[in-house]
């Protein structure tokens, strides 16, 4: 029996979410599954997926073929790094503790990566917000101004009809 490792299709229309499983490769792609290695969400920015590193390794090991898509999400985990020091183990290159301390000095690394898109994602959100204000900020101030603008024009429009009126007044006082 051919095995691959595929997403497998929930959520609503518009709102992907998939499930990460070992099915035989005659089955329906949200059909019968072997075993269920975890989730991933697009949704989300970065994406979220959850993996059971492990158990994933060992079906890559025992030949499951991935989909195109599921080996990046692997290879994303770390799945991929676990089963090549694995391989190093197997042929004598180093130790079992030696590869578990290069996996997780490789975790700790990517997951460094990843803590800096979203440091950046929050920020990038924050200095837009922040950009967004200074210009609402802006037009508001120029609407003031042109307002007190508009306003002084219609008093100095005022002022000269009254002295005119004022004038005329004056005039006829006099004679």
């Amino acid at each position: 029996m051919a095995t691959r490792i595929r997403l497998q299709r929930h959520g609503r229309k518009g709102k992907p979410f998939f499930h990460i499983v070992v099915a035989d490769s005659r089955a329906k792609r949200d059909g019968r599954f072997i075993e269920k290695l975890g989730t991933y969400n697009p949704i989300t920015n970065p994406a979220t997926v959850e993996l059971n590193v492990d158990s994933a390794v060992q079906w890559l090991q025992t030949g499951a073929e991935p989909s195109n898509t599921a080996k990046a999400l692997l290879s994303y985990k770390g799945a991929y790094m676990k089963k090549h020091l694995l391989g190093g183990v197997a042929k004598g290159a180093f130790s079992q503790e030696e590869a578990e301390k290069r996996f997780e000095a490789w975790l700790e690394a990517k997951g460094a990566k990843v803590q800096a898109k979203k440091d950046g994602l929050t920020s990038g959100a924050a200095a837009a917000k922040a950009a967004a204000l200074e210009a609402e900020k802006a037009v508001n101030e120029a609407r003031v101004k042109a307002a007190q603008e508009a306003e002084a024009a219609a008093q100095v429009e005022e002022t000269p009809a009254e002295e005119a009126e004022g004038t005329t007044e004056e005039v006829a006082t006099e004679e």
